[in-house]
């Protein structure tokens, strides 16, 4: 009988999860970009394969909570890594620990998921190094044996697959479908062969739009940001899609426009070819940049972005 799991995706935040679920999944599902905190939906993908079918949820990574709208995506993090059939924990291996990092370790211990993958990423980096994830491992469970605080748990936390991987390299990720594949149960498939991803078209839009302006813009306004697609209207081979940018301060709103619409230009000219390959027709987008002081802690807001589920 061919194999079925859904895995929960985690780690902390630009640890490289969106970029091994694309790469597992072989297409593009889920934005990629250097900027911290850039994936805050979940995004189911789905892997067909001889084997069977993954169901791959990637959450928000874990980072350092700043506001009520930070703790909204910790909260989405933790729920979707609950009831997976496998927890796959990526780790940015060419940079040291974290307190997420343990934080995720931490959980594994306490919580004894089903079968786990520690994923230890960006191998292709002269910084990668393995050892020091190993060691936090092994020192988490010697803290629980000796009664330290956060100790209480399960009495015997599974043990973790170790995967060494470059999720952003041709091939790289091919040890962790393997080990997966290894941890997976028997079962039916989920979801039909012929789709990737169950993700919304709205919500896909406005990521794709999100992940082009933080490209453009890095760190000047990205966490302050947010996409809503307002209306697609459909005509023969065509979309035309409107959508709000929204910005906290009025002073970010020329920073978002560009010189004269020059960032706005440039989201639409990357942003239209690629939503055009994703949807298979063509698609048109309009951009409209607007002020919403605190949109972030704006329940219709959030809602529309996908968050509904989350302020409750």
């Amino acid at each position: 009988m061919a194999k079925s799991a859904a895995v929960g995706v985690v780690g902390r935040t630009n640890a490289g999860k969106s970029t091994l679920v694309n790469a597992l999944v072989g297409e593009k599902v889920s934005i990629v970009s250097p900027v911290e905190q850039t994936t805050r939906n979940t995004i189911r993908g789905i892997v067909a394969d001889p084997r069977g079918q993954l169901t791959l949820v990637d959450t928000p990574g874990l980072h350092k909570a700043v506001g009520s709208f930070g703790r909204i995506l910790n909260g989405m993090a933790r729920r979707s890594a609950a009831g997976s059939d496998i927890l796959c924990a990526v780790f940015d291996a060419s940079r040291p620990p974290r307190m997420e990092d343990r934080g995720w370790m931490e959980r594994v211990r306490r919580e004894a998921p089903p079968a786990v993958v520690f994923v230890l990423n960006k191998r292709d980096l002269e910084s990668f190094d393995p050892a020091p994830f190993r060691e936090m491992w092994n020192d988490v469970l010697e803290c629980a044996k000796n009664g330290f605080p956060g100790g209480r748990g399960a009495e015997t936390p599974p043990a973790p697959v170790w995967v060494e991987a470059a999720a952003a390299e041709p091939g790289g990720a091919d040890a962790v479908m393997d080990a997966l594949f290894a941890l997976a149960p028997e079962g039916e498939p989920l979801f039909p062969e012929d789709i990737v991803t169950d993700y919304p078209r709205k919500l896909a839009i406005a990521d794709c739009i999100r992940e082009k302006l933080l490209g453009r813009l890095r760190d000047e306004v990205p966490h302050e940001t947010g996409v809503v697609v307002r209306d697609i209207q459909e005509r023969p081979g065509a979309w035309d899609v409107a959508a709000d940018i929204y910005v906290n301060r009025a002073s970010q709103k020329p920073i978002v426009v560009g010189p004269g619409g020059s960032t706005l230009k440039n989201v639409r000219k990357k942003a239209e070819p690629e939503l055009s390959d994703m949807f298979g027709v063509k698609v048109r987008l309009s951009l409209w940049v607007k002020v919403e002081p605190g949109w972030m802690k704006n329940g219709r807001i959030l809602e529309e972005m996908g968050y509904a589920g989350s302020l409750r």
